[in-house]
């Protein structure tokens, strides 16, 4: 394929060789000839004449007395004068000389004027469009290397059996049961036994792309889940039934005067927690909110217009997931379980843990769950549980909740208020209430080797965490939001950072951010300028509602998202195998986890908007641990119809994914980043791949 673009302007001007060989060939056969025809010769011929064009055309300028060119009377003789043989013949070569160095002259001339002339018409596009030619160059360069291959050019991935539509990872409970996962531990992930899938899910056969935010947090397509209507009218939590289904779409309308009971409900806890409503959480130092048992999301859906934000967890369930329909109303949700193991947050991440009808048995596992949940929450936070076993009338359910009364004292959590089926504890801001407990009673406190920041998916510990740590803050004395996004001069220094480092961060964010947008937003709106029954969107705010950051290192991907006020929510993932931040995240007032990127993630497919991965293919392939297609295919799954990939990184890296691209089908972009820049972007998007109805 032809190229002159990047050619003319990279390769410069090139001097034709040819013309040199020619002119010495006839410098050395006008030599040849003069010495033959000359035959008294000269002693004092010099070797630059050869060397030199202009000295052979101009004559040699010796003074012996019988040079060439001077008579032995001292007039010079006109070379020009015919009439004998020796004359007619230098005057030949000299024409001949004249003639190739014209050649020679006009050649350089030509060439140096096109060039330039390439550069003048093209000034403009490179100024303006150097991304395009960067990315038509690495094209370019990708189809020679695959034309050179040939054979060895990488083969499109298969798309996955009808089976997979909903497939998760390490949550397989067939293959659990066959390794003899008892006492209830067949919901939590098996990921040392999973197999991995090579294949593409595609979606279900009617799936349709989620309506915009905010219409897509009430309505959802029926299609785009799996879950029976039985699954959608049965009771269970609180937020579960405040659904209605229709034939194609599920509508949640908790702020309706048919079904207020989620408004009422956070109402009563402000009330228990002594605030006026709800929206005064923030005042009381409220800003994050791990809901258990999350139902269907309407808690946090309520609370989203307080400017709390509620993740979500729930366990893996194979229909009427909570944590898919969670997800698919653009609300932050993971799959995750209080059974055996510690959840991989850090200590002292949450500001209230909310537990309604949530299914888990508290008082079971000698407090092993209260334990946990007592690690995850911040002191001065709050424990809200809504069961009927408050109002136990049989002595069994009686001596269950004593015990939970009971056990939370040893915990250092005090009892606030008590209203029907709901409770509300405050966990303890003084360090000091552990000592002044009776000697025996309760739990001990962890020990320092005992006590991880951030465990992962390590064994639950029969002893009380985040003591030892130096982020033991109580919520009311610190930043309300939205000023606790920006951390102070002491708690930056809990984390060895100084104030510059942290403000260096954003502003480099912000800056990628606006990158981003303004690269995106022709693509997005030019491809789907309006589909057919949405709203005229409102570009650039709503074009992304589920982020995920795959190495959120700071959070500055997150902080620059609401800096430009995108009502757009981050995933911030935390890499095992980098340093760890995700405690300065949480901190932050936003939400993450730490997570192995050579592993599943604890998510269904289709559920995320955007994928960002910025330094993730340099920090996991320094470990040799997994391949790149693994990791692509992983975001392959988890990235909805139509959903973009956004992967800054090394050129050579960017390079080796490029192919990857093509094999996963998906539409990609090569981009620069700045012209001195060693980094690069590759943009890519997710098509729209249906299932044929069998």
């Amino acid at each position: 394929m032809s190229r002159p673009l990047q050619r003319g302007v990279s390769g410069g001007v090139r001097v034709p060789e040819s013309g040199h060989d020619d002119l010495w060939d006839s410098q050395s056969k006008d030599k040849t000839e003069k010495e033959d025809l000359d035959t008294r010769g000269s002693s004092d011929h010099s070797p630059f004449t050869l060397r030199f064009p202009l000295r052979v055309l101009l004559g040699n300028n010796s003074d012996s007395k019988y040079g060439n060119g001077i008579a032995e009377n001292g007039f010079a003789s006109d070379p020009f004068m015919v009439g004998t043989p020796r004359s007619r013949l230098k005057l030949m070569l000299l024409s001949l000389k004249f003639s190739l160095v014209f050649i020679v002259v006009l050649a350089l001339t030509g060439s140096f004027w096109w060039t330039l002339s390439i550069s003048s018409s093209s000034r403009g596009q490179i100024y303006h469009g150097y991304r395009r030619l960067q990315e038509k160059l690495v094209s370019d360069i990708l189809d020679i290397s695959e034309f050179s291959h040939g054979p060895l050019r990488l083969k499109e991935s298969e798309f996955c059996s009808e089976e997979f539509e909903n497939f998760v990872p390490c949550y397989n409970i067939s293959e659990d049961v066959e390794l003899g996962v008892s006492d209830n531990n067949e919901v939590d992930r098996q990921c040392s036994h999973e197999l991995r899938q090579n294949c593409l899910v595609l979606p279900p056969v009617n799936y349709k792309i989620p309506l915009r935010w905010p219409t897509g947090k009430d309505v959802i397509w029926v299609a785009n889940v799996k879950i029976s209507a039985q699954e959608v009218l049965s009771s269970g939590s609180l937020t579960k039934r405040m659904m209605m289904l229709d034939e194609e779409q599920i509508s949640f309308r908790s702020a309706s005067h048919m079904f207020d009971g989620i408004e009422d409900y956070s109402h009563q806890i402000a009330e228990m927690i002594g605030l006026r409503n709800e929206s005064y959480f923030i005042q009381a130092g409220v800003r994050t909110i791990l809901d258990i048992g999350c139902g269907y999301g309407s808690f946090g859906a309520h609370l989203f217009d307080s400017q709390l934000l509620t993740m979500c967890i729930a366990n893996y369930e194979p229909s009427g997931s909570q944590v898919q329909l969670t997800l698919e109303r653009g609300l932050p949700a993971m799959i995750a379980s209080f059974t055996s193991k510690q959840l991989p947050y850090p200590s002292l991440s949450f500001d209230m843990l909310h537990c309604a009808r949530c299914g888990i048995d508290w008082d079971q596992k000698d407090g092993l769950l209260l334990i946990e949940a007592d690690r995850l929450l911040k002191p001065g936070g709050y424990f809200v549980w809504t069961s009927p076993l408050t109002n136990a009338r049989n002595k069994e359910n009686q001596k269950r909740w004593k015990f939970m009364q009971d056990f939370t004292l040893t915990l250092c959590w005090e009892l606030l208020s008590q209203q029907d089926e709901t409770v509300v504890w405050k966990k303890t801001s003084k360090k000091s209430c552990y000592a002044s407990r009776k000697s025996g009673s309760g739990p001990s406190l962890c020990g320092r080797g005992i006590d991880v920041e951030t465990p992962y998916y390590r064994e639950l510990q029969n002893c009380i965490g985040g003591i030892q740590s130096s982020r033991w803050v109580p919520i009311e004395k610190r930043e309300r939001w939205p000023s606790r996004a920006n951390l102070n001069n002491n708690n930056l220094a809990i984390y060895g950072l100084q104030p510059d480092e942290l403000t260096e961060d954003s502003d480099s964010w912000k800056t990628a951010l606006q990158n981003y947008w303004s690269l995106m937003s022709p693509l997005i709106f030019s491809d789907h300028p309006k589909r057919p029954g949405d709203e005229d969107p409102s570009p650039p705010y709503n074009m992304f509602r589920n982020v995920l950051d795959m190495n959120a290192h700071f959070g500055g991907f997150n902080s620059a998202l609401l800096q430009a006020r995108k009502s757009a929510w981050v995933m911030n993932v935390v890499p095992i195998s980098g340093p760890n931040y995700l405690p300065l995240i949480q901190d932050r007032g936003y939400v993450g986890v730490l997570h192995d990127w050579c592993e599943a993630f604890p998510t269904y497919p289709r559920t995320y908007d955007l994928v960002h991965a910025a330094g993730l293919l340099s920090l996991e392939t320094e470990q040799h641990r997994c391949s790149m297609l693994d990791l692509f295919i992983e975001i392959d799954r988890i990235l909805r119809p139509e959903g973009w990939v956004i992967i800054r990184d090394t050129v050579p890296l960017i390079e080796s994914a490029r192919p990857l691209t093509a094999q996963l089908k998906w539409d990609a972009r090569v981009i620069e980043i700045e012209s001195d820049s060693d980094q690069r972007l590759l943009i890519c998007q997710k098509p729209f791949f249906k299932r044929q109805a069998s």
